[in-house]
């Protein structure tokens, strides 16, 4: 059995070399392999920027065009859009119902985040249960 990775881009902007190097070229690596899960995290995006869910959605399609013009292949790894699978939203929200608040407050990265994100406001649970959304989308595929 192939190991197995997940991993997922948020539609915020255009890709840059950056995504590149940083991500896109490992991915065309693991896809021959590993069992690859490739996500548009439309999702995630909204966490910090919820003001502006046009600009995500007008971003997927060329978020995915672009990781097939660097060698992403659907056919060696499965690309989806992470709002398109109901299970994420599903499994999400059952985590939502049974973690304490307090155990999403002491999330070492939240407080960070706050400070180095001040221009935003981010004093909604969309940001604070950002972990659990994380969580939602590596348990479902056992990653």
């Amino acid at each position: 059995m192939k190991d197995r990775v997940l991993s997922g881009m948020r539609p915020t902007g255009p890709l840059h070399l950056g995504h590149y190097h940083g991500a896109l070229k490992n991915w065309v690596k693991l896809q021959d392999d590993k069992e690859c899960f490739f996500f548009v995290a439309d999702w995630h995006a909204l966490t910090t920027h919820y003001e502006d869910p046009e600009v995500i959605n007008a971003n997927v399609w060329g978020l995915v065009i672009d990781w097939l013009a660097t060698g992403v292949d659907p056919n060696k790894a499965t690309l989806f859009i992470q709002s398109r699978v109901i299970e994420h939203g599903e499994l999400f929200t059952l985590l939502a119902m049974g973690t304490p608040l307090g155990w999403l407050e002491r999330v070492p990265t939240y407080k960070d985040q706050i400070a180095r994100l001040k221009d935003k406001d981010l004093a909604t649970y969309g940001f604070l249960g950002y972990p659990l959304l994380q969580a939602a989308d590596i348990l479902i595929y056992k990653a």
